[in-house]
């Protein structure tokens, strides 16, 4: 028996059905700590490998409960300390790092922000953060056209980026991402598909390396495996897709069917790469992650501002 094999025996041995009511409190736990209900299903998936990795050294364990809160709650400090070093510790030698180019979920949330939210950035801060993260200018392009030296420049993005993000905190001035007519295109194309029940669209369009991650269930890799993940969907005509977002990120919103109504049940998140589906992150089997969710419903159409 490998190694992770014999962790994965022990662990369900001293765990066992209670894991199905500890799961949606350590995940509380994270999503508290973090301020993200994704976020927090990552720390919360790290903790249990680390507790599974971990328990055959510790067992016997008088506390199982209060021993996995502590290994969750260790996850979720070292979770804030890495966020925290990337966001707040970079200091102008580290260069590379303040530099480094955002996400396309960060990049898309700074074009967002209002411009009132701009205007409380020092200038120099807000005309580098505009130009990079805004405009994608290069830090030397910035220095033609600023007359700012390039020492004097490297930090100035990084510390506009964490000053902005400390103003637009405010609950007044809440972040409106803008998804493109590409996202918009991506995103309806899959629910239409879905609730129109034709799967076999939708599997045409997975990547031969596409992933799907029945959270806290399963995880499908390839083609052919994840080709199955629409069967059990097929077999049900129960739920209906939404277009939303889920802490600012594109989401598929799932609404269960009744005999009179019906209600949001659970989301799930898609990356796409190329035109095909590169990414599946289900939350059917953890709905507990909806409780505290900053959840949006989304309006699909497309402007003609989109289509140029």
């Amino acid at each position: 028996m490998t190694a992770p094999a014999a962790w994965s025996e022990i662990f369900a041995a001293t765990f066992g059905p209670r894991l199905g009511t500890l799961r949606p409190k350590l995940h509380r736990y994270c999503a508290r700590m973090t301020g993200s209900v994704i976020d927090a299903e990552d720390v919360l998936q790290d903790a249990l490998a680390k507790a599974m990795e971990a328990l055959p050294a510790a067992a016997p364990i008088a506390n199982p409960e209060g021993w996995l809160f502590r290994i969750a709650h260790n996850a979720a400090l070292d979770f804030l300390r890495r966020r925290s070093r990337l966001a707040d510790l970079v200091t102008e030698e580290e260069v590379d790092m303040v530099v480094e180019p955002l996400s396309q979920t960060e990049a898309r949330e700074i074009a967002a922000t209002s411009l009132r939210t701009f205007m409380r950035l020092p200038v120099r801060e807000r005309s580098s953060v505009i130009l990079m993260d805004v405009l994608g200018y290069s830090l030397r392009e910035i220095c033609s056209i600023t007359g700012v030296t390039l020492p004097a420049l490297k930090a100035l993005p990084h510390r506009g980026r964490i000053r902005l993000r400390d103003v637009a905190a405010d609950p007044v001035e809440r972040l409106l991402p803008v998804l493109s007519a590409a996202e918009k295109e991506l995103l309806a194309f899959y629910i239409d598909r879905f609730n129109a029940r034709d799967f076999d669209a939708l599997r045409q369009r997975l990547a031969d390396d596409v992933k799907a991650d029945l959270v806290g269930e399963v995880v499908m890799h390839g083609r052919d495996q994840v080709s199955s993940y629409f069967g059990n969907y097929s077999r049900e005509d129960r739920w209906r897709l939404g277009a939303g977002l889920i802490e600012g990120r594109p989401a598929v919103l799932v609404f269960e069917q009744g005999a009179n109504s019906s209600h949001l049940a659970y989301f799930v998140l898609l990356d796409w790469a190329d035109d095909m589906l590169h990414t599946i992150r289900d939350f059917r089997y953890a709905r507990y992650a909806m409780e505290a969710a900053d959840i949006r419903i989304l309006d699909l159409a497309i402007s003609k501002d989109d289509r140029s």
